[in-house]
């Protein structure tokens, strides 16, 4: 993980609201909540930093509780799962879970090629019913992208070279040791290195 610098909320939701429409037309439209989701992170924890993620970091993101948008089979239990984690289940059981969930699925399927977009994460989980069960370690927790991490990971995308931008809410001081340690100065666009 590398820390790029603070950023501020407003730039945060300026970068959301372009990327993520409330108003914008498909099928379980998530957008309103993770907006929610947003300005709850921004009161609990009032800073926001800008990171860069590899895909062993991506990978480690804890996802709360997902209850594959109306499917017939739970994603993510209440005791949250890693993107890591979550990716190997879905690779595992790709059939059931396409017929049990078709919504959720066809997200992550129309995201396997999309362009890398910006996701939001924070340094513990917040105080919500969907991350009431997750551990309170440190760590990167899920706010906004659980399908287009999924995907990505699914896909293969998130080759040892490519990064992904995140904004975080939250203290970085626990994460930062090791993101000094194992990372090197890198553009803040979304996408492969060079």
């Amino acid at each position: 993980m590398q820390i790029i610098g603070p950023t501020t909320f407003d730039e945060v939701r300026a970068l959301f609201h372009r990327d993520h429409p409330v108003t914008r037309a498909h099928e379980v439209n998530t957008n309103e909540d993770a907006d929610s989701a947003l300005r709850l992170a921004d009161a609990t924890f009032g800073t926001w930093a800008t990171i860069r993620l590899s895909r062993a970091d991506v990978r480690s993101v804890l996802l709360p509780w997902h209850l594959s948008c109306g499917g017939g089979r739970e994603l993510v239990p209440r005791t949250g799962l890693t993107v890591g984690q979550a990716a190997d289940l879905l690779r595992a059981h790709e059939a059931e879970f396409t017929a049990a969930n078709p919504v959720c699925t066809g997200k992550i399927a129309r995201f396997r090629t999309a362009a890398f977009s910006s996701i939001y994460l924070t340094t513990r989980p917040i105080p919500h019913d969907h991350y009431a069960d997750l551990p309170t370690d440190e760590g990167l927790v899920h706010l906004d992208g659980l399908h287009r991490l999924l995907a990505w990971e699914l896909a293969g995308r998130l080759s040892p070279g490519a990064e992904l931008t995140a904004l975080i809410a939250g203290d970085l001081t626990p994460l930062a040791p090791t993101a000094a340690s194992d990372s090197t100065p890198n553009a803040t666009t979304g996408g492969p290195r060079p």
